[in-house]
């Protein structure tokens, strides 16, 4: 399940240093998560970090993928 920003996102910039995968950057209004580099942190932390920092809790849940799925983007990103 790669994750994505809703509009209650304040463009705090917590997230974007925690990603591992360096999914997230700035939109023209709030920040966004490309959803091709997006891995839940999984390969990388046990939990997603960008969810943990964001003081306005709108990182969700965007497209469903399974965790091998995760592991298998995870693992082409970083080889």
């Amino acid at each position: 399940m790669s994750l994505k920003i809703t509009e209650d996102c304040t463009s705090c910039d917590a997230c974007v240093s925690v990603c591992p995968n360096t999914a997230i950057s700035a939109g023209e209004v709030i920040y966004v998560i490309e959803e091709d580099r997006c891995t839940e942190c999984v390969g990388a932390e046990d939990t997603p970090q960008c969810q943990l920092v964001c003081p306005a809790d709108c990182i969700v849940i965007g497209t469903e993928e399974t965790p091998d799925q995760l592991q298998a983007k995870y693992e082409a990103l970083h080889g």
